[in-house]
């Protein structure tokens, strides 16, 4: 039966309610109070608004295209049919909603004092750890926040958000506890790796090989399934390492230091290595990439905190398996070739030599006598350099503390006066101003 007049003015005013309230969703530029080196990068702050900017614009063109339906087909159509649609419509505004205290749960933490610039600056070491040289992609902007937890994680940018469509950007959770110290690089680098290995398509490259070695190795066959499963977080790991140097295995152990039962446990869900397993791997993949003594000192600690004797055997010998394996895997890894890199290896692509212990320890020297060299000095070079002085012994936890924070908030308004140099010099000139990122910019800090 045809709709009643009171079901068409009462459906009719929730539709146009829900229009009212979508109006007040406003641009986050106009409802968060942040200083502006707190301030997400123009390239995030952009990407953000406009992606949801077309949401609210869809959404508001679906009620409007509703509304005349609802006049238009008030004699044919029945309230059961009405009320579907319209229901269809709010499942839809909450949806948007969901994704804009998402981000919303982001940008809110910029007007925080202190942590708002620091935030800031890790986004600018989050970007500076994602730049591969050699242009073998167009990285995505990537923003931090905090939030409870000993571990970080990511949401990639260009993955399907709840209730659809693509993230414009990466979104990096950082382990409020890890504020401040170099061990924060290990948590944010190791989620920057998920980002860079999706986008040169690492683990798809990778599964070949592990599933062929599987097949050539009957003898190992049980550790080549392990590393299949595990190796998008091995990957992550290996970024991290490549970028940070030794700062990214202490740091894992600071993750992974749990009561012993966890630290053995394997958990046929998780695509995580086991704990125990995943630092020896890291000190192994470090041996690899930046020879050091220090490597076989790191592993020997871990085995020191958490010996293997007096497992059940049958664990004892799935773990003694594998770690024989790990020296053919990371020679898999290191030697890697992903049609991606154009013919370069995984070692080769991150310019490993710039990043050897000694080459860091010789920059600390070198930063000990004129400190503001540092300050000109890559983000996350200095964050590998910081981390060699730590196990060293050449750096304490407080120096760390002090001189990090004074770090990234020079990253963070070094980045908001080098955007504002490019949007000033652009306008003086009179030419199209982009939403770049740190780093496209000179240097004027």
């Amino acid at each position: 039966m045809a709709i009643s007049p009171f079901a068409v003015t009462m459906i009719e005013q929730e539709a146009r309610s829900l229009r009212t309230r979508l109006a007040r969703v406003r641009p986050f530029v106009m409802i968060e109070p942040m200083v502006p080196a707190a301030a997400l990068l123009p390239s995030a702050q952009s990407a953000i608004e406009r992606y949801l900017a077309l949401g609210r614009r869809e959404l508001h063109g679906m009620v409007v295209d509703f509304l005349a339906w609802l006049r238009r087909s008030s004699a044919s159509a029945t309230t059961a049919e009405a009320q579907r649609r319209f229901s269809f419509l709010r499942l839809r505004f909450n949806a948007m909603l969901t994704q804009f205290d998402m981000f919303n749960d982001v940008v809110t933490q910029r007007s925080e004092t202190d942590n708002g610039i620091w935030l800031a600056g890790l986004d600018v070491v989050a970007a500076d750890a994602l730049a591969l040289p050699g242009g073998y992609y167009s990285p995505p902007p990537v923003i931090c926040y905090l939030d409870r937890g000993p571990g970080a994680a990511i949401r990639r940018a260009r993955t399907r958000l709840p209730g659809g469509g693509e993230n414009p950007v990466a979104i990096i959770r950082v382990p409020r506890e890890r504020m401040i110290g170099s061990g924060i690089a290990s948590s944010l680098i190791h989620e920057v790796g998920h980002q860079g290995a999706s986008l040169l398509d690492l683990v798809n490259s990778l599964r070949p090989e592990l599933q062929a070695m599987q097949r050539s190795d009957p003898a190992q066959r049980l550790a080549w399934q392990m590393w299949d499963r595990w190796i998008s977080e091995i990957v992550a790991d290996f970024w991290s390492l490549a970028r940070v140097g030794v700062v990214a295995t202490v740091g894992l152990i600071g993750v992974v230091s749990l009561p012993r039962v966890f630290v053995f446990r394997l958990n046929g869900d998780d695509p995580h290595p086991i704990p125990w397993i995943r630092v020896k791997l890291g000190c192994a993949i470090g041996q690899a990439l930046f020879p050091h003594p220090q490597w076989r000192r790191i592993d020997r600690l871990w085995e020191s905190m958490y010996p293997s004797a007096g497992l059940e055997p049958g664990v004892h010998d799935m773990l003694a398996q594998i770690v024989r394996a790990i020296p053919a895997f990371v020679a898999l890894l290191v030697r890697h070739r992903p049609p991606s890199l154009r013919g370069r290896s995984l070692a080769e692509a991150f310019g490993i030599a710039a990043r050897q212990p000694a080459a860091l320890a010789a920059l600390y020297r070198a930063w000990s006598a004129a400190p503001q060299r540092m300050y000109e000095a890559s983000p996350s070079l200095v964050f590998a350099v910081l981390g060699q002085a730590r196990s060293d012994g050449h750096v304490s936890p407080e120096e760390e503390n002090t001189v990090l924070a004074k770090l990234l908030m020079h990253w963070a308004l070094r980045a908001t006066l080098d955007t504002s140099y490019l949007c000033a010099d652009a306008l003086r000139r009179g030419w199209p101003v982009a939403a770049n990122g740190a780093g496209n910019v000179p240097n004027i800090a």
